[in-house]
């Protein structure tokens, strides 16, 4: 199967992990591009704004989406929200959704009010950090 990773770059050593086993599972993986130099825990998000426009990483990851059997979002917490699904991260889930892959996460559906009832509406195979699961 080929699976796309999606999640925030600020989780990219965690997507790694995960490609690893899923790779060693027999699977292809796709991963979202990290831009060099872009210090993606700053405060400022212009860096990070603008190397997704220069370099079209939206667009480009979709393009993932599209060829993959299914997604493996990787959400772990971030600051004080457990699980964690940020605004792209969510849009990439929507976009597999219309185009009927399998949606899978990491962990539980957090607990972000403008997201969570759009997410259990996509019906997510929660995986509890089990990749073993991602069949």
């Amino acid at each position: 199967m080929t699976i796309t990773i999606c999640g925030s770059i600020k989780f990219y050593d965690e997507m790694l992990e995960a490609k690893s086993k899923l790779e060693a599972a027999g699977h292809d993986v796709l991963m979202p591009i990290k831009a060099e130099g872009v210090d993606y825990w700053s405060e400022d998000n212009t860096s990070r704004v603008e190397a997704k426009k220069k370099f079209g990483f939206i667009s480009e990851h979709m393009d993932k989406i599209d060829k993959s059997d299914a997604i493996l979002v990787v959400n772990i917490t971030k600051g004080d929200v457990e699980n964690y699904i940020g605004a792209n991260t969510f849009l990439e889930m929507g976009f597999a959704y219309y185009r009927n892959k399998t949606v899978y996460l990491l962990n539980g559906i957090p607990n972000q009010k403008y997201i969570d009832d759009e997410i259990s509406t996509i019906e997510p195979i929660i995986i509890n950090g089990d990749l073993s699961r991602v069949v």
